[in-house]
């Protein structure tokens, strides 16, 4: 049987992130069409008596953490080295299929090499976190000014601290750590390029889809013979690179008559956690939209299907690049076109495709796209041109088909 073990640097159920759910995804599409896979993911937690390892339900739970954020490296190298490639050698996959090195260590590929010469190695990039380091998000850390591009100068000075030598050690580290990767696989065509830019083979990356779980697309809501497609929803964490002060922004600029129209529903939280100046601007925003915003809160999975049957329209107004943000397919599959910023991945998924887009970061563009959309006219056209990708699910097997063909090429 073909064996797929999946590392994810957290569990899907412990933590909500878009990299742990796609891993996840992928690892429930291929168990149901018969795959044997392994599901391994990393967590903050306590094991039991101090072990590498304890379970949650069918899957493996990894105990370790990252201590070098400055090289993306682990000093706890026994978890990875010893007790890891032990139980990846006693479950002998065919293909080692990784969503993360974050909290485990960037050697985590030589590792896994190390234990399993002949086994692939897959990739799968979520963001820009080998490239910078403000949190991935390849934006200036005083002004959130946008990267284009990832240099050791520019990194300096964002961190002054590393000089830019330090920068172009970690960036020959962190490649020399990637060599160890048989193919790379990326959301989008604009991550890839990057990611080709910065040091990675144009030959190994394939750019394919996160797989999504099978669901209906959801009838658009009732309105009036006359009435305005004005409810909106923003999905995802309240902090400064979501752009949901931009929206609220965007939201006091509208003139009477189309405000008195519209209705946005915040589904996110963590606002408290933000930093002050940000957290005071959105406050008073919010105290100036309060006619027309309310803040829902988060949510399961559960209750996606409800929250976005109540809206016409998700809006996207994050000021980093994103890369494919699982929301804008979450949309699409449930029949809701999108507004989005003109940037990265954003600008990629939705532009010409499935809604309209906006000058990043320009609230006045952001107030002229949400009057747009109010016209029902514009949602339908929008709503009747959305395409979801059904060939994501056999692009993935596919490449894991030509793995395995490589295997027993090799192996013959």
């Amino acid at each position: 049987m073909k064996k797929v073990a999946f590392i994810s640097h957290g569990h899907p159920e412990l933590s909500k992130g878009g990299a742990e759910v796609a891993s996840w995804n992928l690892y429930t599409l291929l168990k149901h069409k018969g795959f044997d896979c392994l599901y391994i993911a990393r967590t903050d937690a306590k094991s039991h008596g101090g072990s590498t390892f304890s379970s949650r339900g069918n899957e493996v739970l990894l105990h370790t953490a990252m201590t070098e954020w400055f090289t993306l490296s682990s000093s706890h190298l026994k978890p990875l080295f010893v007790d890891l490639a032990e139980l990846l050698r006693e479950y002998s996959p065919d293909v080692v299929h990784i969503h993360h090195y974050a909290h485990m260590g960037i050697e985590l590929f030589a590792a896994i090499r190390q234990a399993l010469p002949d086994t692939k190695i897959v990739f799968t990039l979520h963001e820009f976190m080998a490239m910078c380091m403000h949190n991935g998000q390849m934006v200036k850390r005083e002004t959130l000014k946008l990267c284009y591009k990832a240099t050791a100068n520019d990194c300096h000075q964002c961190f002054p601290s590393n000089s830019p030598g330090d920068f172009l050690l970690r960036k020959q580290y962190l490649l020399d750590q990637f060599s160890h990767v048989d193919e790379f696989i990326s959301p989008s065509h604009f991550l890839a390029k990057r990611y080709v830019d910065w040091g990675l083979d144009v030959e190994k990356m394939h750019v394919i889809e996160n797989v999504l779980p099978p669901r209906s697309a959801i009838e658009p809501r009732q309105i009036s013979e006359n009435g305005k497609r004005g409810k909106f929803a923003f999905f995802g964490q309240i902090n400064p690179y979501k752009g949901l002060d931009i929206l609220l922004h965007a939201i006091t600029l509208l003139p009477p008559d189309i405000r008195a129209q519209i209705h946005l529903d915040v589904h996110g939280a963590n606002l408290d956690k933000q930093p002050a100046e940000f957290r005071e601007r959105v406050e008073s925003l919010l105290a100036q939209t309060k006619d027309c915003v309310d803040i829902r809160g988060p949510y399961e999975a559960e209750q996606l299907p409800s929250r976005i049957a109540e809206c016409d329209w998700v809006v996207i107004p994050s000021i980093w690049w994103e890369n494919s943000p699982v929301v804008i397919q979450e949309a699409m599959q449930f029949g809701r076109p999108l507004i989005g910023s003109n940037i990265g991945g954003m600008k990629e998924k939705i532009e010409n495709k499935a809604g309209l887009t906006f000058e990043a970061r320009s609230a006045a563009s952001l107030a002229a796209a949400l009057v747009k959309a109010t016209d029902p006219d514009v949602f339908e056209h929008w709503q009747e041109k959305l395409a979801i990708n059904h060939n994501a699910e056999n692009e993935h097997i596919a490449l894991l088909e030509s793995l395995f063909s490589d295997i027993s090429a090799t192996g013959s």
